[in-house]
């Protein structure tokens, strides 16, 4: 025995007649609030605004805020939810466009302890009532644009909520108050030097994101802070921002929070130019009058830009990083955004992973290669984000990795930091979710030998339209509801604007007559009017003999409507 182990302390195991060695790293050093505190972003907004407090950190119209107003304010909406009895546990919802209340929210709800519910603002009544129920929620801060719908929505919810009106002062909406509380008013109340509360442990549940409803009412997805902190870091290192960049918000900032860039900008010290609706004048202007550095979307924004009239259009003198999620932009479309000015950076992810998780990391090498190569390089969706512990591609049966030959078809998987807690109030699809220690994404894909992974298919039938998440289920439901139709698939058509769009091939029973106008405006008598289906083919649906509709098959006519 070393005489550096026979001086070690040594325990005797009560099972054992050997002694049992103590580990010295595990003896007498021990967590305390000096060494260890829960991650979580909102110390980020502290730490820039204890910083750079003159720096401008929000832009909305002619309205500026120093980052020593912005925390200020976060801390006065935080005291003022206090102060009506919010704190940990209860959901605060909020229907906003990308205006400054919106990134005030994302860090004064958690500041109570509570979870920020951002509600998807193209969702109809009823989809809306179901979320509002089932996060039960208990403050309500809407946007006067969305009025019309919020009316409706509380109509069938079963939840009364505190409502609490926006009104934008920058761009003024004529929609009616649904309640006597101002939400400058509110936060008018508030105090500025509110003494927030960190998280009790970083697991604690930051934001809670509806799914799309792909199998039924959607899932409530739950956020914890840990996650939340490091995608701030993640975000920052993936999308190569430096310190003070100038993010333009053209991504919903009710998407997945914003893919937590809400919370990330804080990490450097960022500006965040707000921008309530996408109009190519309005992103071109503010891209050159705010020297914006970064701004991420689904492609349909791309094509916006880049097919906007050249009235409309302005040169750009400086590289701006456009990040995409969805599918991988065409190479001609690649190229044109290059020479507008833009670097892409394509990403991939879902709801349960906060957003991007998997970045198409550019190699120097690929630079050499031909047109058509560097093009099927960038098709992939790529490799882990640097908080992602594990991404691969398995065969779901028998949970083993397929062979990494860019051909064997397996599901997408993660594992790590960024994936969900789980969906609120539902065990069963969380299990299913996280079988086998990994979450299953639900999307098929291949491996490459050198670890990149790119989808080949989606295993639930989706439909991803403008970066929105479309179930094919929802929008059958509406046409099967029609009393002439027999039979009915949706299924994904390509579109060049908006990627893909419904389209729905009907089958009607025997003698009834119906026009494809009258359907579709039956479908939008049901639904979001993104989720309707823009082309109608009626015509037998084929089935194999087991009645399984051969949506395969319905894929390829649709091209070709």
């Amino acid at each position: 025995m070393s005489e550096s182990h026979a001086s070690a302390p040594r325990v005797s195991a009560p099972y054992a007649s050997a002694p049992m060695y103590v580990n010295p790293y595990a003896t007498h050093l021990d967590k305390t609030p000096a060494n260890y505190q829960p991650l979580t972003p909102i110390v980020l907004l502290e730490r820039a605004a204890a910083i750079y407090p003159d720096h401008v950190a929000v832009i909305h119209g002619n309205a500026r805020m120093t980052y020593r107003e912005f925390f200020a304010r976060t801390r006065q909406l935080a005291c003022a939810l206090s102060q009506r009895f919010i704190g940990p546990g209860d959901t605060v919802s909020v229907m906003l466009p990308n205006i400054p209340a919106m990134l005030e929210a994302h860090y004064a709800i958690p500041m109570t302890g509570a979870v920020i519910h951002s509600i998807n603002t193209r969702l109809d009544a009823a989809v809306i009532a179901f979320q509002l129920d089932h996060a039960n929620t208990k403050v309500l801060i809407t946007d006067r644009e969305f009025s019309p719908v919020m009316k409706e929505a509380l109509k069938l919810a079963k939840v009364r909520p505190i409502i609490i009106d926006c009104h934008d002062r920058e761009f003024p909406q004529t929609g009616e108050a649904l309640s006597s509380l101002d939400y400058e008013v509110f936060v008018s109340n508030g105090d500025p030097e509110f003494k927030w509360r960190m998280p009790d442990d970083e697991w604690d549940a930051i934001a809670l994101n509806y799914t799309s409803g792909t199998t039924g009412n959607p899932k409530g997805v739950v956020y914890h802070h840990r996650g939340a902190a490091l995608m701030c870091y993640s975000n920052t290192v993936s999308t190569s921002m430096l310190k003070h960049p100038v993010y333009l918000w053209t991504l919903p900032m009710f998407h997945c929070n914003g893919w937590c860039f809400p919370w990330s900008l804080s990490t450097v010290a960022g500006t965040h130019v707000c921008l309530r609706w996408v109009r190519a004048t309005s992103v071109y202007d503010l891209i050159t009058e705010h020297k914006v550095t970064h701004l991420s979307g689904a492609p349909i924004v791309m094509a916006t830009l880049l097919n906007a009239p050249e009235a409309e259009k302005k040169p750009i003198g400086h590289k701006v990083q456009f990040i995409t999620a969805g599918a991988p932009p065409p190479a001609a479309l690649l190229g044109a955004m290059t020479a507008a000015g833009f670097d892409v950076t394509h990403v991939y992810g879902l709801t349960e992973t906060y957003g991007p998780a998997v970045v198409n990391e550019w190699q120097a090498a690929w630079n050499a290669a031909s047109a058509d190569e560097r093009a099927q390089k960038q098709a992939r969706q790529g490799v882990r984000y640097p908080a992602l512990e594990a991404l691969t591609v398995m065969d779901p049966v028998t949970m083993t990795q397929v062979p990494a030959d860019g051909e064997t078809l397996g599901e997408v998987m993660f594992r790590g930091n960024i994936v969900m807690k789980g969906y609120l109030n539902n065990k069963a699809a969380t299990d299913e979710a996280f079988e086998g220690g990994w979450f299953h994404s639900g999307d098929l894909g291949v491996l490459y030998p050198d670890g990149y992974v790119q989808l080949k298919d989606r295993s639930k039938d989706i439909i991803i339209s403008g970066g929105e998440n479309i179930s094919s289920i929802e929008v059958e439901d509406a046409i099967y509801s029609h009393p002439a139709v027999l039979s009915c698939a949706v299924v994904a058509r390509p579109d060049e604007k908006w990627g893909e769009t419904p389209c729905a091939f009907v089958e009607l029973k025997p003698g009834a007559t119906v026009t494809k106008d009258e359907m579709i405006a039956w479908c939008l008598e049901r639904m979001a009017r993104y989720k309707a289906p823009r082309h109608i083919v009626f015509a037998p649906v084929p089935k194999t003999s087991t009645g399984k509709v051969q949506k395969y098959v319905l894929r390829e006519l649709a091209k070709q409507v």
